[in-house]
C-alpha cells in the first residue's frame, strides 16, 4: 500500500475513533473512563494522515522537478514502468470496510444470550458507600447484590430498593435481572446477576430493561454455570424504560 492509501486509511482510522467518542458509540465497546484517550489516539491518527500527504508531496516536489529539467523521454519512460510496476492491488482497499462498519453499525451491548452462558462475576467489594438513611435506595445490580451476598443484607433490610437492568430469563424460564461489568471493554464484560421473586411481570421478555421496585430477601441461589452466588430480590413493582446510554455497569472495580 503506498503513502496515499496508508494517508487515507490512518485518517479513516482517526476520523472513526473521533466519531465513536464524541457519541454514545464508544460506550458499546470501552468504558466511560477512557473517552479521553480514545478521543486523543483519533487526533494523533488525523495529524499522522496529514503529515504523510505532507511528506509524500515534498518528497515528490523536487523529483518532478528535476524530471522536468532533465528532459529525457527515456527517462520518463523507466520512471512510469517503476510505477506501474509498484502498483499496489484494489483489493488492498477492503481495509476500509471495518472502519465504515464501526462508522455506520453499531453492535448491540451483550444481553442475556450471553448472561445465561456466562456464570456470575460477582466479586466482593472492599467496602460499601455509606447509604442515606432514610427514603429509597437506588443501586446498581452489583451493589446490591454484593451487599445481599458478602454484606448479608445488613444496609438493606427494610428499605425500599430501585435496581435497574435487562431481563433474562434461563432454560427454565425463572427471570433474572442483570447488568453486564466490565474492568475495560466489552470483550471482557461479564454478567452479575439477580434472581427476581415476588410480584414478578406475567410477561418477561428476554433483553428489555426494567426498573424494579422491592425488598431484600435472604433467599439466594448458586449460578448453574460456575456455583457462584447469585441473590434474590423481592419485586413489590417493576415497569419497563428505555435502554440506557451506557448500557455497562462499571462501579464493580472502583
Amino acid at each position: 500500500m503506498n503513502r496515499q492509501a496508508q494517508a487515507a486509511i490512518l485518517f479513516l482510522t482517526g476520523a472513526a475513533l473521533l466519531h465513536a467518542g464524541l457519541t454514545n458509540l464508544y460506550l458499546r465497546y470501552v468504558k466511560a473512563g477512557l473517552q479521553p484517550l480514545l478521543l486523543a489516539s483519533g487526533a494523533i491518527l488525523i495529524l499522522a494522515s496529514l503529515a504523510t500527504v505532507w511528506y509524500e508531496w515534498r518528497d515528490r516536489k523536487p523529483k518532478a522537478t528535476e524530471a522536468h529539467n532533465h528532459g529525457d523521454d527515456h527517462a520518463h519512460g523507466q520512471e512510469d514502468d517503476h510505477e506501474h510496476t509498484h502498483r499496489e492491488p484494489r483489493i488492498s482497499w477492503l481495509l476500509v470496510l471495518p472502519l465504515l462498519a464501526l462508522i455506520l453499525v453499531a453492535p448491540p451491548a451483550l444481553g442475556s444470550y450471553s448472561a445465561m452462558r456466562t456464570g456470575t462475576a460477582l466479586q466482593q467489594p472492599y467496602g460499601y458507600n455509606k447509604l442515606p438513611a432514610t427514603g429509597p435506595l437506588n443501586l446498581t445490580v452489583v451493589d446490591y447484590a454484593g451487599r445481599a451476598v458478602y454484606d448479608h443484607g445488613r444496609s438493606l433490610a427494610g428499605r425500599q430498593i430501585h435496581v435497574t437492568g435487562f431481563v433474562a430469563l434461563d432454560h427454565a424460564g425463572a427471570p433474572y435481572l442483570v447488568r453486564m461489568a466490565l474492568n475495560c471493554c466489552a470483550a471482557d464484560a461479564q454478567p452479575v446477576k439477580i434472581a427476581l421473586t415476588g410480584k414478578v411481570p406475567p410477561v418477561l421478555e428476554p433483553d428489555k430493561w426494567l426498573e424494579v421496585t422491592g425488598t431484600y430477601t435472604t433467599q439466594q441461589i448458586k449460578d448453574p454455570v460456575n456455583n457462584g452466588p447469585i441473590p434474590y430480590l423481592k419485586i413489590t413493582s417493576a415497569k419497563p424504560v428505555p435502554t440506557p446510554s451506557d448500557p455497562y455497569d462499571e462501579s464493580w472495580n472502583q
